[in-house]
C-alpha cells in the first residue's frame, strides 16, 4: 500500500450553492448521472414552466457532483465542460474542488476505483427504498492523497494506456460495422437475386404471454439494447418485485422488441444464451416462420439503420421519445425479402462472422477488465 497521507474529504470538496432563479419562458438544462461511473450527461432540455420549481442548483465544469439516491451504485463524477450552467435538483449535492490540494482528474480517476465505491456505500443509509447518501459521513471518508506532482503523472499514466484500451475498443467497433455491412451487401445488394416485399404477417407469428406470475416465484429477464446491438440477458427478479401478471417465455431464435422503443433500433433476434429467458408483455414475442425466412435475416434487416426511421412512420404516440410499435403495425409492415438460395449464404457467412466477433467479444471483456487492473495499481502507489 501506498505511503500518501490521508485527508478527509471534507478538507477536498466544497459544496457548491449557486442557484438560478427559474423563468418560465427560458430553456434550460438538467443534468444526469450515470451509474457505475459512466459519467455526468444531460438529462434533457425543457422550459422553465416545465421545472416545479423557483429556483435551482446550477452546475458548473470542474465540479464534483453526485446523486444522493445513486452514489452507491456508482452515480457520481466530473461535471463537463459541455454542461456549463446546467440545473439540478438537491438530490445532486454539487462541490467545488480545492484544486490546490487535488487536481479534478486525479478525483475523477479516483472515483472510479472500487475503494471510492465502497465509502458510499458505506454513507448511504435508510430502508429499502429511501436509501441515501449521508453527506456529513461521504465528506468524512478519508483518501490517501499524494503530492501534486505525483498526482500529474498518475493522471498522465492512466490516460495514456486508457487512451490505447479506447482506441483498439474503436478498432473493434469498426470492425463490427464492416462486418454488419457486409450481410446486409449479401442480402440486399445482388442484383442477380432481387428481393419482393413481403407482410410480416406472412414471415413471423406473435406468441401470446405463457407465464403467470407467483410472487413467490423468480423469473430472469431478458432485454434489448437499441441501436441494433441485439438482445442480452438482463436481471433476475422475484415476482413481487413487478405488476405483471403475465410474462412471455423466451426460445431461441424467436424475434422480439419492446413497444417503446423499437422504432431506436431495439429489435433482434433470440440468441441461444437467452433461451428460456422471458420479458414483459411489453415485449412482443414472435415465432419466426422459417420456412420463408431465416432469423439471421430478420436480425440482418432489423439491426439496419436505415430501416428504424420507417419503423418510427408506423409508430404511435403523441409525445416523441413514447411511440410505441404496436405488434399490430409491425405485422402490417413489409421488409425486402431475398431468395432463401441468399439467405442461406447470408446464414453460412454470418455464422463464421459471429465466431470472428466471439473471439472478439472476450477480447474486448480483457481489455475492460484491465481498467480496474490499472485503477488499483495507481492508487496503490505502484504506477
Amino acid at each position: 500500500m501506498n505511503n500518501w497521507p490521508e485527508v478527509p474529504l471534507n478538507d477536498l470538496l466544497e459544496r457548491s450553492t449557486e442557484m438560478v432563479d427559474i423563468r418560465p419562458n427560458q430553456r434550460y438544462r438538467e443534468v444526469t448521472i450515470r451509474l457505475w461511473g459512466k459519467g455526468v450527461v444531460l438529462r434533457q432540455e425543457v422550459d422553465g414552466q416545465q421545472i416545479a420549481a423557483e429556483r435551482r442548483f446550477c452546475v458548473r465544469p470542474s465540479q464534483f457532483i453526485l446523486s444522493r439516491i445513486d452514489a452507491r451504485n456508482g452515480a457520481f463524477g466530473i461535471v463537463p465542460p459541455e454542461l456549463d450552467g446546467a440545473v439540478v435538483t438537491n438530490d445532486f449535492p454539487t462541490y467545488n474542488i480545492c484544486a490546490d490540494r487535488i487536481l479534478p482528474p486525479f478525483l475523477d480517476w479516483m472515483s472510479h476505483t472500487q475503494q471510492f465505491l465502497q465509502s458510499c456505500q458505506a454513507a448511504s443509509e435508510g430502508t429499502t427504498n429511501r436509501v441515501r447518501l449521508q453527506e456529513a459521513r461521504f465528506l468524512a471518508t478519508k483518501v490517501h492523497l499524494p503530492t501534486k506532482a505525483v498526482q500529474e503523472r498518475i493522471v498522465s499514466i492512466i490516460d495514456e494506456l486508457v487512451g490505447q484500451l479506447l482506441r483498439v475498443r474503436s478498432l473493434k467497433d469498426a470492425v463490427a460495422d464492416e462486418r454488419a455491412a457486409l450481410c446486409r451487401s449479401v442480402l440486399f445488394s445482388d442484383p442477380v437475386s432481387p428481393t419482393t416485399l413481403t407482410p410480416m404477417h406472412e414471415l413471423v407469428t406473435l406468441r401470446q404471454p405463457d407465464i403467470s406470475v407467483l410472487a413467490t416465484d423468480n423469473y430472469h429477464f431478458a432485454g434489448v439494447y437499441c441501436f441494433g446491438r441485439g438482445v442480452f440477458a438482463g436481471e433476475k427478479k422475484s415476482g413481487m418485485e413487478f405488476a405483471y401478471k403475465t410474462l412471455s417465455r423466451l426460445r431461441s431464435g424467436d424475434f422480439i422488441y419492446p413497444k417503446l422503443m423499437a422504432w431506436e433500433g431495439a429489435l433482434g433476434i433470440v440468441p441461444d444464451e437467452c433461451d428460456g429467458l422471458c420479458v414483459s408483455p411489453e415485449y412482443p414475442v414472435f415465432t419466426v416462420n422459417t420456412e420463408r425466412v431465416l432469423p439471421e435475416v430478420l436480425d440482418v434487416y432489423f439491426r439496419s439503420p436505415s430501416v428504424w426511421p420507417m419503423l418510427g412512420d408506423i409508430s404511435t404516440g403523441t409525445n416523441m421519445r413514447r411511440r410505441r410499435l404496436h405488434p399490430s403495425n409491425f405485422l402490417s409492415f413489409k421488409m425486402p425479402l431475398p431468395p432463401m438460395a441468399t439467405q442461406q449464404k447470408l446464414r453460412a457467412i454470418k455464422m463464421d462472422i459471429d465466431q470472428a466477433s466471439s473471439i472478439h467479444s472476450q477480447a474486448a471483456k480483457e481489455l475492460d477488465a484491465l481498467l480496474p487492473s490499472i485503477l488499483d495499481r495507481a492508487f496503490r502507489g505502484e504506477l
